[in-house]
C-alpha cells in the first residue's frame, strides 16, 4: 500500500512516524532497584499547576489547551516537549484509529499525561521529568510541561483542510508551545539555566525551542536534549511536504544567522544547525538507540530501510558537525524508543562504563562529554 502512495505522501507519512505512536511515556512495571531504594526523606513533592492558555492556542480538533508548570528553584527550568504521534491526511486525523491525539480530554486531571484506552493512568512524569528525585540530574528545577495535541511535532501554524471541510485539523503546535515558551519567560524572568527536553515528537522540535529560548532569556545558559529522532535524515522532499500541510515555513524565526536558507535548511537535523549558529554555546545532545523500533520502521518508508540506523545517526551528526555546530551524541544498544522518560532506562543504561544518567548530568553541568556509541549494538 505504501508503494501505491508516491513518493511526496510516502514521505509525509515516513515523518509521521518522528512522533511514532509513543510518546516515550509507557510506564514501567517495577521501579529500579536504585529507585525503589532511596530515602524516602530527599524526595521532594512535585506540585502541578495547570496553565490555561489564550483561545488562538488549540488541539487539533479545536478544543481547548493547556500546558503545566511546577514551580521549583526558579534559577533553574525544564521545559519539556511530550511526544506522541503525527497526522498529515483525513484518515490519520480524522478516524477514530488516527496516528495522534486530537484532544487533551483524556489527559489526567492533575499532572501532566494521559489515559489509556483501557483505562491505566499514564503519568508523563516519570525520567527526568521527575525532578523531586535527587538522583535525578534536574532535580530541584522548577518545569514547564507542554502536552501534544496538535499531530505536527510541535512545529505547525496552519488550519488544514484533509477532506473537504469534513476534516479540518488546527495545526498549531508552535502555536502552543511558543505561548507556554512565553510563560515559562515570564514565569521565571532570571533563570539561568534552561534545558529544553523533547521526546520522540517532541525532540524533533526541540532544538528550535532552544533558539527560541535564548531569545527570551538571553542571559541563560540554554541547554537541549533530544531523545528519541536522532536518525531521520534532512531529506529535502519530507522536509517541503510536511512543511506544507502543517505550516511550518510561514512563521520562521527571523534569525539573521538563517538570512537567505531555503526551506530545506530547516530540516530536522537542520534545526540544530540553525540553533546552533544563532546560540553560541548553546549545548545540543541527541539520545537514541541502535535499533529503535519505531526509528527503523519509518526510515524503511522513506526507503532508508538497507542503512543501519547508527549509520543513519552517524551521518546526521557529521552534517550538524561539518556545519560548524557541536553536537553531543548517546547511541545504546537494543530497540527502546525513547530513554528518558522512565527511570528504568535511564538509571539502567550502561556503555562500556558510562551510565545514561552520568552522561546526561556531566553535559549538563557544561563539561565536555564525549560521544557514545555501542561497540555491540545486537
Amino acid at each position: 500500500m505504501i508503494r501505491r502512495l508516491g513518493p511526496p505522501l510516502a514521505a509525509v507519512l515516513a515523518l509521521s512516524g518522528l512522533a511514532a505512536c509513543s510518546d516515550g511515556s509507557s510506564p514501567a512495571d517495577t521501579e529500579t532497584a536504585a529507585a525503589a531504594n532511596r530515602p524516602a526523606d530527599e524526595v521532594q513533592e512535585v506540585a502541578w499547576e495547570k496553565v490555561a492558555t489564550p483561545d488562538e492556542c488549540r488541539c487539533s480538533d479545536g478544543s481547548e489547551f493547556h500546558y503545566w508548570q511546577h514551580e521549583g528553584d526558579p534559577a533553574k527550568v525544564l521545559f519539556v516537549l511530550e511526544g506522541g504521534g503525527a497526522c498529515f491526511s483525513a484518515e490519520t486525523c480524522g478516524s477514530a484509529d488516527g496516528t495522534s491525539k486530537p484532544s487533551l480530554a483524556s489527559d489526567l486531571a492533575d499532572e501532566p499525561g494521559y489515559v489509556y484506552r483501557d483505562g491505566t493512568p499514564t503519568p508523563a512524569t516519570r525520567g527526568l521529568v521527575d525532578v523531586g528525585d535527587p538522583a535525578n540530574p534536574l532535580f530541584g528545577y522548577s518545569v514547564v510541561f507542554v502536552p501534544y495535541c496538535t499531530g505536527d511535532l510541535h512545529l505547525g501554524d496552519n488550519t488544514q483542510d484533509y477532506g473537504g471541510g469534513v476534516v479540518v485539523v488546527e495545526h498549531k503546535g508552535r502555536v502552543n508551545a511558543t505561548t507556554a515558551l512565553e510563560g515559562m519567560a515570564a514565569s521565571f524572568p532570571d533563570a539561568e539555566q534552561v534545558v529544553v527536553l523533547g521526546f520522540s515528537a517532541g525532540s524533533a522540535g526541540a532544538p528550535l525551542y532552544g533558539g527560541l529560548a535564548h531569545d527570551l532569556l538571553p542571559d541563560a545558559d540554554i541547554k537541549v536534549i533530544s531523545d528519541g529522532s536522532g536518525a531521520y535524515p534532512g531529506d529535502e522532499l519530507i522536509t517541503g511536504a510536511i512543511g506544507g500541510l502543517w505550516g511550518i515555513f510561514g512563521n520562521l524565526p527571523q534569525w539573521p544567522e538563517s538570512a537567505g536558507e531555503p526551506q530545506s535548511a530547516w530540516s530536522l537535523p537542520g534545526l540544530f544547525v540553525q540553533a546552533g549558529r544563532h546560540v553560541p554555546g548553546i549545548g545540543l545532545a541527541t539520545i537514541d538507540t541502535a535499533e529503535d523500533e519505531v526509528q527503523r520502521e519509518f526510515t524503511e518508508l522513506i526507503g532508508f530501510g538497507d542503512t543501519p540506523l547508527l549509520e543513519l545517526i552517524t551521518d546526521n551528526h557529521e552534517y550538524i558537525e561539518g556545519n560548524g555546530v557541536e553536537l553531543s551524541s548517546w547511541v545504546g544498544p537494543g530497540d527502546q524508543h525513547v530513554s528518558t522518560a522512565g527511570d528504568d532506562v535511564l538509571y539502567g543504561s550502561e556503555v562500556e562504563g558510562t551510565e545514561l544518567v552520568d552522561w546526561i548530568g556531566d553535559f549538563l553541568a557544561g563539561e565536555d562529554v564525549d560521544d557514545v556509541r555501542c561497540p555491540d549494538c545486537a
